[in-house]
């Protein structure tokens, strides 16, 4: 068994690749943490083999992690930002995980990792008509175009933090930008992956990963307060309970 560690401030993050990890018979979960030192103190301890490190973390960055850790362990990095790919790299990572980050993806990055922590095991295999219906799965939810002023738009799932209706067009929300797009809420939640994405009120649908916190009826992503509705409630904490927050 590979034992495996999740650092990751945010908890929706965490409890998704505690349950991918769960999945993939080779790997063993040691500890899921939202603390970089903790995590760090276990890596120097010398009985983590893999860790699936988040990149941006308030009090210890991914990339400082890895160079305190100075190869201890086998690291897969994970983060919605893909401009720490080449550092990370530079740094002998395993892989590069971007948010969202699908299962058949996920196993391919721990797959990977096997074979550089036990380069003599038998791995198992994916046969090629499901790495293909995945591989086009992946293509076709990765991003989505939307037509915005006098042009249309490609928009990367990984970055959309919330979507606000307004009346007879929506705002989306990403890491980068706000993008406005003459389309009705009904068929935009219709488009994106329910996994990852949930509709909380009448004029909003949020990222799940995005969250930062939750009081009450109220989800707050950033400087942003979303409200829940009392139509969305039930099922918005339904989906939350089944990540064990």
């Amino acid at each position: 068994m590979i034992r495996c560690l999740v650092v990751d401030d945010e908890p929706l993050a965490l409890h998704i690749l505690e349950d991918y990890i769960s999945k993939v018979p080779f790997l063993e979960l040691v500890k899921a943490t939202t603390n970089p030192i903790e995590a760090l103190t276990l890596v120097q301890e010398g009985n983590i083999d893999l860790v699936f490190l988040d990149v941006q973390m308030p009090e210890l960055t991914g990339i400082q992690f890895l160079k305190i850790a100075n190869g201890k362990t086998k690291v897969i990095l994970t983060t919605a930002y893909s401009q720490y790919a080449l550092e990370g790299y530079e740094l002998d990572v395993v892989d590069y995980l971007l948010k969202p980050i699908a299962f058949d993806r996920f196993f391919k990055s721990a797959q990977k990792a096997q074979g550089i922590i036990q380069p003599n095991v038998k791995q198992i295999v994916i046969e090629p008509i499901q790495q293909v219906q995945q591989q086009q799965q992946d293509f076709l939810s990765d991003f989505i175009f939307v037509k915005s002023e006098y042009k249309i738009q490609k928009v990367y799932l990984h970055q959309i933090l919330f979507i606000e209706g307004l009346k007879d067009y929506i705002s989306i929300f990403t890491s980068a930008e706000r993008i406005i797009t003459l389309q009705n809420m009904k068929k935009m939640e219709d488009t994106l992956p329910e996994k990852h994405f949930v509709r909380v009120h009448k004029s909003y649908i949020v990222a799940l990963n995005k969250i930062d916190s939750i009081e009450r009826s109220r989800i707050f992503i950033g400087d942003k307060i979303i409200p829940v509705g009392d139509t969305y409630r039930d099922n918005f904490f339904k989906i939350i309970e089944g990540k064990n927050i």
